[in-house]
């Protein structure tokens, strides 16, 4: 939807240029902020994306953030052979199928765009958005990785959620498993 990266160097937000929140989300409005864990899983992800070359943090970039920072998250996706196949495909990323996603922007058109998180494809901010909204509506507490997680398999044009569904996971039934209407992984 003709949003770029408002800074060319993804390695330092325009948040961090001028002292605010090193995870360059503090110029996404929401009322409710996001977890210090959550917080971690966004830096994961910001490091990933440079390590990867990549313009922007997309969905499969926080994907891999949370599965590596949350055990609550992987608690939602199960042990076993399709956590480890999701782990296999995001690590490819960066030498297989995710090379094709290098040269475009990550943006469904089902969502808002969201203009204020510097170094995000549009899906990714709407879905740190999501998570505040959603954590806004359950509690009024910050945003957690389960929260991120239902917005990251919210939109079928993710990335996050072609991932997902390669390693064998449904995302259906990932979301019903987070708003409690499946059992929760084994």
């Amino acid at each position: 939807m003709g949003w770029e990266c408002a800074t060319p160097n993804p390695r330092q937000s325009t948040g961090e240029q001028h002292g605010r929140r090193p995870d360059g989300i503090d110029g996404v409005d929401g009322d409710a902020p996001l977890s210090a864990e959550l917080a971690v899983v966004v830096s994961g992800a910001r490091r990933r994306a440079v390590r990867d070359g990549d313009r922007q943090i997309d969905t499969a970039h926080l994907l891999h953030s949370l599965l590596e920072y949350d055990a609550e998250v992987r608690a939602v996706l199960g042990d076993g052979p399709q956590l480890a196949r999701l782990f296999g495909y995001l690590v490819q990323r960066s030498i297989g199928y995710g090379l094709r996603w290098q040269s475009a922007v990550e943006d469904s058109g089902a969502v808002p765009v969201v203009t204020g998180t510097a170094g995000f494809s549009p899906l990714a901010a709407a879905c740190l958005e999501y998570a505040r909204a959603r954590a806004a509506r359950r509690d009024g507490a910050e945003a957690r990785g389960t929260d991120l997680l239902a917005a990251l398999v919210a939109d079928p044009e993710a990335r996050a959620v072609e991932v997902l569904g390669r390693a064998g996971l449904d995302p259906a039934l990932v979301l019903a498993r987070l708003e409690g209407r499946a059992e929760p992984a084994s």
